[in-house]
């Protein structure tokens, strides 16, 4: 039997449209179109008090990610239960921090930050992936109280008339990293540590471009895991 290989696809929604309370059809026509697993991320009340940062307008209010053979035959479930305007992109991952998660829809305990990043001019590919991927990636770690954390590296957009991105970030970070600084750096109420890492963080960013021309969207993030055994969990009535 000739194995199936995933892809993953990251859509962003810009102008409202998508809630957790309706997003039951969304995440059947996903199944149905050979989805294998379907994220969910939405600015929603829980982490409004979050700071976000946007370059898009307009900006983006809701991410769906999806894993599917076919990620082109996904696509339109995705924009057919959704108000628009989308944007999406196939990405190749990589998760230096993957902890285990429940994947029943349930909201997952934490303010999950999507930061969309974009390649400043001065800094060819290869250069902007190393200081990003490699020099980066341990300061972030080590800077934050990060618990999740995927690196996305853009492929190709997927719809037409994308914005660019070259990247795609998403982070875990404690619930109350949303109004506690503290508690998104991780410094233990420490404002020396606070400001020794927020400096290490800033600098680091600016050496690959990610202080300037980006979108941070805080968000609620709900999984749902589409195999056989996740739509049992998810439909304890399928047999």
């Amino acid at each position: 039997m000739r194995e199936v290989t995933y892809s993953k696809v990251i859509v962003a929604v810009r102008g409202g449209g998508l809630a957790r309370a309706g997003a039951e059809t969304l995440v059947e026509r996903c199944a149905a179109a050979g989805a294998v697993r379907v994220q969910l991320n939405i600015d929603d009340d829980p982490v409004s008090g979050a700071m976000r940062i946007d370059e898009l307008d307009p900006a983006i209010d809701a991410v769906v990610t999806y894993w599917a053979g076919d990620v082109d035959a996904v696509l339109p479930a995705v924009t057919q239960s959704a108000e628009g305007p989308f944007a999406a992109w196939e990405v190749t991952a990589r998760a230096p921090l993957d902890p285990d998660l429940p994947a029943d829809g349930t909201r997952i305990d934490a303010l999950s930050n999507i930061a969309f990043l974009r390649r400043p001019a001065e800094l060819d590919r290869e250069e902007w992936l190393r200081r990003w991927l490699e020099d980066h990636t341990r300061v972030a770690i080590d800077t934050q109280a990060t618990f999740g954390y995927v690196q996305n590296i853009v492929q190709r957009a997927v719809t037409g008339d994308t914005p660019r991105v070259d990247a795609i970030v998403e982070e875990l970070f404690p619930m109350a990293a949303v109004t506690d600084i503290h508690a998104f750096y991780g410094s233990d109420g420490d404002q020396t540590e606070l400001e020794r890492r927020m400096t290490l963080m800033l600098n680091s960013v600016a050496r690959f471009g990610a202080d300037r021309h980006l979108d941070v969207v805080p968000t609620s993030r709900y999984d749902f895991d589409l195999s056989a055994d996740g739509l049992r969990r998810l439909n304890p009535e399928t047999r």
